[in-house]
């Protein structure tokens, strides 16, 4: 198994894709890569990510939707300065956004 580190970002930041044209607000996060092997393997291999940091759940947006998304440290980016995030789920998870970031309500995992 790979060896965790400590995480960039926490529960409750605003974060942005480093490549792609999404943003999201992280709600729970995984210490090392936590997912199947066919979801990393669909990943083209020069996009990839490592294995061994933190990947991190989101519940994210795009110009068009909202979903779930998971997604590794070395692709994001603080995004707090955007402001709230709009995704239907937020309330059930998250209370204020204040300071560029939200608090979190304490409710079970999706």
């Amino acid at each position: 198994m790979p060896q965790s580190r400590e995480a960039k970002f926490s529960i409750g930041d605003v974060v942005r894709h480093r490549l792609f044209p999404f943003r999201g607000v992280i709600f729970d996060v995984d210490p090392v890569f936590n997912n199947t092997e066919e979801w990393w393997q669909s990943i083209p291999p020069d996009l990839r990510p490592r294995k061994d940091q933190p990947f991190y759940h989101l519940l994210a947006e795009n110009a068009q939707t909202s979903y779930v998304a998971y997604v590794s440290e070395q692709n994001l980016l603080p995004d707090a300065e955007a402001g709230p995030v709009n995704h239907p789920d937020i309330k059930k998870y998250f209370g204020s956004f204040s300071g560029g970031r939200y608090a979190w309500r304490g409710v079970a995992r999706m």
